[in-house]
């Protein structure tokens, strides 16, 4: 078994309550009855996580394997998050295919992997009808994150798809595209919802209260009206090399290191404006970003002090 699926098993695990331990390791199926009754779970949890690993690593577990274990886990915890739905809707005289599950498998995954090189895609299918979709997301250089998934719950022949929030928003309308391969695909206002179960009201009182500081702070600080535009700003580093570490050949080096930042839209004090309301950034964004229109200049030398 890989040890980067190993690392994922054992982070899923220790996120589990133990008193739910037995009970998502049995829906789980991966490790037989025979294997589960090997292990002592009045044990300390890092025993018991140990040899649970060991037991994985027996069967030699794929990152499939520890992915359908965090789904198991997330249908477990479902009313912990917070779910945006998608309404589907065919198009004038269409008539309404019959769903072929296996189909439908594929051609998510296959959509999805042409889009983005580097993606994982896990399902896994409940008695109601339902699947349950993971996606971790990766980027054209760096292979999937699988710690931030974006979790989709779709039921079949119905006209909803459930997307968990993700601060990963530039995904989404790739998602979007990728349920058109069999309906038309239209997002209805952003809400919380639970799948069919009782919401916990702390939850989305939290959500809408760091929602509304987003929108607090974005506007205190480039206001409510139109930004002037502009194309790019840029931005010059220069720096002593620092560490503590005697005889480095940087450290013995007496010019500065220098780098050059570039940032670059067609209307780029908007794009700053909308990161934070969007989930890509946090707030409130960097003074060296913000400063922007106060210094009425787009060009920065940065020095150490």
């Amino acid at each position: 078994m890989d040890e980067t699926v190993a690392e994922f098993i054992k982070r899923t695990i220790l996120k589990i309550p133990m008193n739910e331990l037995t009970t998502i390791l049995k829906a789980w199926d991966f490790l037989s009855e025979n294997q589960l009754q090997t292990v002592n779970f009045r044990q300390r949890k890092e025993s018991v996580v140990q040899h649970l690993i060991r037991l994985c690593e027996e069967k030699r577990a794929s990152l499939n394997d520890a992915a359908l274990l965090d789904i198991i886990y997330t249908q477990f915890h479902q009313h912990q998050k917070v779910w945006d739905v998608f309404q589907m809707s065919k198009g004038p005289g269409e008539d309404v295919d019959l769903f072929d599950m296996k189909q439908f498998k594929n051609s998510f995954k296959k959509i999805l992997q042409r889009a983005l090189k580097n993606v994982t895609v896990s399902f896994r299918e409940t008695e109601e009808n339902a699947v349950w979709i993971r996606i971790a997301w990766g980027t054209q250089y760096t292979k999937p994150n699988q710690y931030k998934p974006t979790y989709v719950v779709y039921y079949s022949q119905t006209p909803y798809a459930f997307k968990s929030s993700s601060t990963l928003r530039r995904n989404t309308p790739l998602l979007g595209q990728t349920f058109e391969t069999h309906n038309s695909t239209t997002p209805l206002q952003e809400r919380s919802l639970g799948l069919d179960i009782n919401m916990d009201s702390r939850i989305i009182h939290e959500n809408i209260v760091e929602k509304e500081r987003v929108q607090r702070i974005t506007q205190e600080t480039f206001g409510d009206y139109s930004q002037p535009q502009l194309e790019f700003a840029q931005y010059k580093l220069e720096t002593k090399f620092k560490s503590d570490l005697n005889g480095s050949i940087l450290a013995e080096r007496e010019e500065p290191l220098r780098c050059l930042i570039k940032f670059s839209s067609p209307h780029l004090l908007e794009a700053l404006k909308s990161l934070a309301p969007a989930g890509i950034a946090d707030a409130p964004l960097s003074p060296l970003l913000t400063c922007i229109p106060n210094k009425r200049k787009n060009y920065f030398k940065i020095r150490d002090k």
